[in-house]
């Protein structure tokens, strides 16, 4: 792609709306990461829904903000 090329697809994109601008960088970034795995999304959306039930049932340990930032500090040193 020549960079007079480039810069006319800047121009273009300027010109769009806060959420086209959104969307398209959305669809940009989703394109570099390759092609989709059901089995790994599959696998996520079954631990969100594990992690949500365990929340809802009051079976999770929740931390305040503080108490994860102190956490991380920790960790981090």
């Amino acid at each position: 792609m020549t960079a007079e090329t480039l810069n006319q697809l800047r121009s273009q994109i300027s010109t769009l709306s806060a959420s086209e601008r959104a969307a398209l960088a959305h669809e940009l970034i989703i394109s570099l990461d390759g092609p989709q795995d059901n089995a790994v999304e599959q696998a996520w959306n079954d631990e969100i829904s594990q992690r949500a039930s365990k929340v809802r049932s009051g079976n999770a340990t929740l931390l305040s903000r503080e108490e994860f930032r102190q956490q991380m500090r920790e960790r981090l040193g």
